[in-house]
């Protein structure tokens, strides 16, 4: 594995990290004070940095350094987090993502925002609000850690090591230790507590404030620079502290690496015993100098040379980062520079080891291997089908051994596919919290306090959908907050809450995940929607629109309510995009809005875009294949139960209540005249926003499971079908759109219907 490798793979895991910090501070931002959630923060914070740092990456290292610091505050309630220093947080976390993107991709960043955020957050750390109209421009942090100075170096040993002096003076405990019990603490740690991203002058910098410390670093075990092991633990600390806190409480700062070292607390009386009946040499200390930690602990950037066998050990065996992949990084940085391929493949062996041996047992793939392996599983579904067809064809016993087999092939292809499937499965989480960061820019923009809810975010959807999920929930949000939601006077003006509310959700239904965008806000002011498409000579100044046909306008290419343009809207793009989109997934999107209270936007999308489970019926000749998911049910009417409503319609009666007949091959144009429904089959489906209604087809073939095709992309998008596929006996079949067939039974011909679909 060479660098570029390792180093695709830390930024793999910072996407993991970045969505950790957010989700953790939006918690946060939501009243959660809970410990564990504040580590995960700070965690994430210091595990990027600490990958960054193995890599050279200085801006980010710089930017990190600072926020963690802020962070390491929250987490010693040394800061409240209230509203106010989240949402600098939050702003720093978006800061955060672009400096890694900018790292990853190339590019820049908007650096007087990066510079302003580095001062709030110095402020908030400092116990300051920072003051938005600050007009000092800050140095960036990078210029201010290489203007620290410098410890004095001491003299080298003959080996060549130059010590670096430290000292915890700036982290004494509180008050006047006095006549406290005292304790002697030994801790050695060993190279597993580095290798899960735990720091030592972290965990000493956390004893300093159990009370009074004294501490000695015993070098005695360290090598020459040519023997030093990069993944080795050399140096181990004797530690003495005051305190009235007991040694249950020293004993806590350790223990989650207690396992990863050796530890020794005991009285210093009953230590100093021991030692004496040991015949033990009184032990010559070696100060250990922690003046370039600030004051929170964190590392600042020293110039001092490569050559330090404690940079080498440190950078490589802590690298102040949790994830596997720093230490990889740092072990194959190291050793590159030596020149030693072997020993990067040994130090990423080492790491990948640990991690086997300490996480849970995954792999990372690439992309394009799933989809390889999908579309194989999908010929392995057209092959299954084409020879159980041949078979019944050439067998009619059905009992023979080869259609026994058969049976059991369609099993294990079909628990294949489900396999296969499942893993492309991903929760939608990751989009949903892009959104967060959406809301926030825009109610800056816009001068609106707006609050984000998410619900069902662990739903899970093929990763195809979930791509392309980003852009129109972007356009939607940012309409929903630029055009929904009032401004905070209009609220209370109107008796609401001043801040506006945002509700994403998603959830299975019926083989499908349904999303739904959903505002507080004014709703939809449908007056001034048709006026501005008469204006815009989108539709005749005439025409008679039903409610809901006035709301699928703004769907319409080139319409807008904005008065003006700006950063945010009034070009008339953004809507038509969503629509386009969606119905590019095979979804549809309906809105329902009422005035004063709101708007819900619904998108309805298939759960992946490769198989589907599917009826083949039979409609004036064609083959065709309903989704399964839509099928309520089947039935043979009968001529009683069909009932005529006007001129061209017809109604079935269902369990004493009626449903709009609708003739499949008359709406398709397969045949002129409509069928006579009583020699046919009616399949009851249900669809996104036109309820029930009971689609007519000549026969039923049976139940299969279908590889999607697309028809777009292979031919042209045709009115009234969704995709195509590929039949047992090779034949191709089209796969009807429910939603479109459903949609075209209202009165209009299919061809302005899907005009029509364009809108709504």
């Amino acid at each position: 594995m060479d660098m570029n490798e390792i180093k695709e793979i830390f930024f793999q895991e910072c996407e993991e990290q970045l969505a950790e910090l957010e989700s953790g501070l939006l918690k946060m931002n939501d009243g959660d004070r809970d410990p564990e959630t504040v580590n995960a923060v700070f965690r994430a914070v210091h595990s990027i940095k600490g990958g960054a740092g193995a890599f050279g990456l200085d801006d980010l290292v710089a930017f990190a350094h600072v926020f963690e610091t802020t962070l390491d505050c929250v987490r010693s309630n040394k800061l409240e987090p209230n509203q106010d220093v989240l949402k600098v947080m939050l702003k720093s976390a978006d800061v955060l993502a672009d400096l890694t993107n900018v790292a990853r991709d190339g590019g820049s960043v908007d650096e007087s925002r990066s510079r302003g955020l580095v001062r709030e957050l110095e402020a908030l750390a400092n116990g300051e609000m920072p003051s938005p109209t600050a007009s000092v421009e800050a140095p960036a942090p990078k210029a201010a850690a290489k203007a620290a100075p410098a410890p004095t170096p001491k003299p080298t040993d003959d080996s060549g090591f130059q010590p670096v002096p430290f000292s915890f003076d700036d982290f004494g405990g509180e008050g006047d230790a006095g006549d406290m019990p005292a304790y002697e603490v030994i801790f050695k740690p060993r190279y597993e507590l580095y290798s899960k991203g735990n720091d030592a002058t972290l965990l000493l910098r956390d004893l300093s404030r159990v009370g009074e410390m004294t501490i000695y670093c015993n070098t005695d075990d360290l090598p020459g620079l040519e023997e030093l092991d990069p993944e080795g633990a050399y140096f181990f600390w004797n530690v003495t502290v005051k305190t009235d806190k007991g040694e249950d409480a020293i004993r806590t700062v350790f223990e989650f690496a207690e396992w990863d070292c050796e530890l020794t607390v005991k009285p210093v009386e009953e230590a100093r015993a021991d030692a004496t009946s040991n015949d033990e040499l009184p032990m010559v200390p070696v100060p250990f100098d922690l003046s370039i930690l600030d004051e929170t602990g964190a590392t600042e950037e020293v110039s001092a040379s490569d050559a330090r066998a404690e940079e080498t050990a440190a950078a490589v065996a802590a690298a102040e980062t949790a994830s596997n992949v720093t230490q990889m990084a740092a072990a194959a940085a190291r050793v590159e520079k030596k020149e030693s391929a072997a020993a990067a493949a040994a130090a990423a062996s080492a790491a990948a080891q640990n991690n086997a041996a300490g996480a849970g047992q995954t792999i990372r793939v690439d992309l394009d291997r799933v989809d390889r392996l999908i579309n194989l599983v999908g010929e392995l579904v057209i092959n299954q089908a084409m020879l159980s067809q041949s078979v019944i064809e050439n067998d009619t016993t059905g009992t023979s051994s080869i259609n026994m087999g058969l049976e059991e092939l369609q099993q294990l292809t079909r628990e294949i596919q489900d396999s296969v499937m499942a893993i492309r499965a991903q929760p939608v989480k990751p989009v949903f919290q892009r959104m967060s960061r959406i809301v926030r820019e825009i109610a800056d923009m816009t001068g609106k306090s707006i609050r984000l809810i998410t619900e069902g975010e662990n739903t899970e959807v093929d990763k195809t959908v979930i791509d392309k999920l980003a852009e129109p929930l972007t356009h939607m949000i940012r309409n929903a907050v630029d055009h929904g939601i009032e401004t905070p006077e209009k609220r209370a003006a109107a008796g609401k809450n001043t801040e506006g509310t945002v509700r994403l959700t998603a959830k299975h239904r019926s083989g499908r995940i349904l999303i739904e965008l959903a505002d507080d806000g004014a709703g939809i002011n449908r007056e001034k929607v048709r006026q501005k498409a008469i204006d815009n000579d989108l539709i005749p100044a005439d025409s008679n629109l039903s409610d809901e046909e006035i709301d699928n306008l703004i769907f319409l290419p080139g319409f807008s309510t904005a008065d003006k343009i700006s950063d945010i809207s009034g070009r008339g793009v953004g809507m038509d995009v969503v629509k386009r989109s969606i119905q590019a997934l095979g979804g549809r999107i309906n809105i329902t809005s009422k005035p004063g209270h709101g708007s819900v936007f619904t998108m309805s999308l298939p759960l992946t875009l490769a198989v589907l489970d599917g009826m083949v019926v039979t409609v004036a000749g064609q083959t065709l294949v309903v989704p399964l998911t839509a099928i309520v049910e089947t039935l043979q009417p009968e001529a009683a139960a069909i009932h005529s409503f006007g001129a061209n319609h017809r109604l079935i009666s269902i369990r004493n209540s009626f449903c709009p007949l609708v003739d499949v091959g008359r709406i398709l144009n397969f045949r002129a005249t409509q069928a006579n429904p009583v020699e046919g089959v009616a399949l009851l489906v249900e669809s996104e926003g036109g309820g029930q209604r009971a689609l007519m087809v000549d026969a039923i073939q049976g139940q299969r499971q279908v590889v999607i095709k697309s028809l777009e992309a292979n031919y042209t998008h045709v009115p009234g079908i969704a995709a195509a596929t590929i039949l047992g006996d090779g034949r191709v079949a089209l796969i009807l759109d429910v939603d479109a067939v459903v949609g075209a039974s209202r009165g209009q011909s299919l061809k302005a219907e899907m005009s029509l679909a364009a809108v709504g």
